[in-house]
């Protein structure tokens, strides 16, 4: 499995890019692989300052629906609109075309406290 170095992950298999203060959000191959065929996204906090850990949004696949966890306070800036039409993007694509959203993150120091890519490979067994 890939757990690119440059990103930061969550217990709950979230991945973290950190741009500035803007960090896309994504859940991690590992994530999709475990839920199977995804069928759904939905994400309807846009625009709203959630802490870290809230819930803001959930994925369906066939045999499953789980919340989405957010891994930094901030504010949802924007949702990846491709998801509506492709939500398999996820399951091609979970670190690129698969993103999910972008937060304007509080503190971007808050991203050290997450996991490495080594870190979460050992949690996930591989």
């Amino acid at each position: 499995m890939d757990f690119p170095k440059e990103l930061r992950y969550t217990k709950d298999h979230e991945w973290v890019r950190l741009e500035g203060d803007i960090a896309t959000i994504g859940i991690t191959e590992f994530a999709q692989s475990e839920l199977g065929d995804i069928v759904y996204v939905e994400i309807e906090t846009a625009g709203q300052h959630l802490g870290a850990e809230a819930v803001f949004g959930t994925v369906e696949a066939v045999k499953t629906v789980s919340d989405l966890f957010l891994p930094v306070t901030g504010t949802i800036t924007e949702v990846n609109p491709e998801l509506n039409n492709q939500p398999e993007l996820v399951n091609s694509d979970p670190y690129g075309e698969g993103w999910m959203i972008k937060v304007k993150v509080d503190n971007p120091a808050d991203i050290e406290n997450l996991l490495t890519s080594d870190a979460y490979a050992a949690q996930v067994g591989s």
